[in-house]
């Protein structure tokens, strides 16, 4: 199937044909006809499947006759929500590549940056927002965003959203549209929560799967090596000495380890950016594009980064801290091996992390290969530490011999 069979118009089909891409993608060639159609779509694809343009390619093209108003006259069309901003910036890239030959407009909204330059933009009239849910109730509330003549919303990365907590934001975003709207719903593995908020707010929709749920891609080397939690820094940087080559990604669970394993990485000589939460959106964005332009070439991030970041040729991803929530696993792996490349994920798994690897080898009906052959084994009658709480030497409701004799008695 090409995308002519689509019946996708020549603006469209010319701007996807420069961006380089033959054939749909099997999510795009199940998608962009039920959209077309005007129905509500749940979709279920990991990222690096191609969805962004399976909903961007179709909006555009519905709303391709309405494009000739005036600047001004522009009215909010289509509302693409997305949790993170760094998700929500790469949206509006794909739009913007697919849009150039149309007249249409769109923007990005997120938390983060300054405001201002954001209103000025929507004052002059957009056709399709892209945004994160805390800055888009902002502005809203301040009269800047009118969301009466919404035909389209898509809410990417539902399961994520949802993790983040935007449940009640997504809910009265919702509420905010128009009764009529079309709502597609985008999201990589579909637990309860995703179902249960799709039931509630969606009419009849026609369901999307592509690859099993939390499938992990095939091109994905995985190997697992059992480590003391204080050795980890040293089999990192035996592995990038030794065998890590290329363009590499490592995750830590928080800000703290993030910048911890920079500076040592630093030290080390190695060229290295990172992106957490606590980093203003441009430190970020400068991070990710360092690493896109190969000025560094490992990126240290916190889970935060582990969605939809669309960096090709990620030669590896190294699990320094093991997600203990499986599907977490899945996301990260999946920065690597996209577009049909090949790639590993090395996890370091500490004792006190040995649940977690049995949850995710559930997960994605694999066993992982363990690596035991390296310098720093973890003992396997190793037991996590326990951490007890020092009480009082004291016991329960006995006085000490000094406080006995500084009382005073009355009698």
């Amino acid at each position: 199937m090409s995308f002519k069979d689509l019946k996708l118009n020549k603006p469209l089909l010319r701007a996807v044909a420069e961006k380089g891409y033959d054939n749909p993608t099997l999510i795009q060639e199940r998608t962009i006809p039920l959209i077309l159609d005007k129905q509500d779509v749940i979709a279920s694809a990991q990222t690096g499947t191609g969805k962004t343009a399976a909903f961007a390619l179709p909006i555009l093209q519905l709303l391709f006759d309405k494009q000739d108003a005036s600047k001004k006259g522009k009215k909010i069309r289509a509302l693409i929500v997305s949790p993170t901003r760094e998700l929500a910036i790469q949206i509006q890239d794909n739009f913007k590549t697919y849009s150039t030959y149309t007249n249409l407009r769109s923007t990005v909204i997120f938390g983060g940056a300054s405001i201002e330059p954001q209103k000025d933009v929507l004052r002059k009239g957009v056709d399709i927002l892209i945004a994160t849910p805390g800055r888009l109730l902002d502005l809203h509330k301040q009269d800047e965003i009118n969301l009466d003549y919404i035909k389209t919303l898509v809410l990417d990365e539902a399961d994520l959203m949802l993790d983040m907590g935007f449940i009640d934001d997504v809910r009265k975003i919702e509420r905010l549209c128009p009764e009529s709207k079309q709502i597609l719903l985008f999201s990589a593995t579909m637990p309860y929560k995703v179902q249960d908020l799709a039931k509630t707010i969606l009419k009849d929709p026609k369901q999307v799967q592509v690859a099993q749920q939390s499938s992990t891609s095939k091109n994905v080397g995985q190997a697992l090596y059992y480590v003391p939690k204080p050795k980890k820094i040293e089999l990192c940087l035996h592995l990038l000495r030794n065998t890590i080559k290329g363009r590499i990604i490592i995750f830590r669970r928080t800000k703290y380890g993030v910048d911890k394993l920079e500076k040592t990485l630093l030290k080390n000589n190695y060229k290295v950016d990172s992106i957490h939460g606590d980093k203003s959106q441009n430190l970020r964005q400068e991070a990710l594009n360092n690493f896109k332009k190969k000025t560094v070439n490992i990126l240290i991030a916190t889970d935060v980064a582990a969605r939809g970041i669309d960096i090709d040729n990620v030669d590896a991803v190294i699990n320094f801290d093991m997600p203990n929530v499986p599907e977490t696993y899945v996301h990260r792996i999946g920065r690597t091996a996209r577009a049909g490349n090949t790639g590993t994920a090395y996890s370091f798994c500490s004792a006190d992390e040995k649940a977690y690897i049995k949850t995710i080898q559930q997960l994605i009906n694999l066993q992982l290969d363990i690596v035991e052959d390296h310098p720093y084994p973890l003992d396997p009658k190793a037991k996590p530490p326990i951490h007890k709480k020092k009480g009082s030497k004291y016991k329960k409701g006995r006085k000490s011999e000094a406080s006995k004799k500084k009382k005073k008695r009355w009698y």
